[in-house]
This record gives structure tokens, C-alpha cells and sequence, in this order.
């Protein structure tokens, strides 16, 4: 066995391994989105009145979840293509 190709191997194991981690990030932005939208349906079933005004601040928790998503995506990605 070439022990040179071993350490190829390991390297290119352990890149695909860091990035599959990084990518469960994702997993909770999308936990995030889904309690952040079910917890203003919640509310504006209660109270219709004042579901207007909260209108801006989910859109600004939704982007700052997407974000967090989009981070270990590109983290991920990095891992995959950057690293030689």
C-alpha cells in the first residue's frame, strides 16, 4: 500500500466529513424558520390586531435565521472546493 495515497485519502475523508458537519447548521435554520413562522401564526390567530405591526421584526428574525443557513452553507462549500 502506497502510503502517500493513504494520506490523500484521509485528507479528502476528513474534508467531506467537515463539511457534512458544517452543513447541519442548516438543519437549524430550518428548525429555527419553522418555529419563528409557527409562533407568529400563533399569535396572529390571537390577537389579528396586532399582527401587522410584528409583520417587520419577523421579517427580520427570518433573515437573521436565513443567514445563520446560509453561513454553514458556505462554510461547507469552502471546506469541499477550497481546501487543496
Amino acid at each position: 500500500m502506497n502510503p502517500a495515497a493513504s494520506v490523500v485519502d484521509f485528507h479528502n475523508s476528513a474534508k467531506l466529513i467537515g463539511a457534512g458537519l458544517a452543513a447541519m447548521g442548516m438543519i437549524g435554520a430550518g428548525v429555527g424558520l419553522g418555529v419563528l413562522f409557527g409562533n407568529y401564526l400563533q399569535a396572529a390567530i390571537r390577537n389579528p390586531a396586532g399582527a401587522a405591526s410584528q409583520q417587520a421584526m419577523l421579517f427580520l428574525g427570518m433573515a437573521l435565521t436565513e443567514t445563520m443557513g446560509l453561513f454553514s452553507f458556505v462554510v461547507s462549500l469552502i471546506l469541499i472546493y477550497g481546501i487543496k
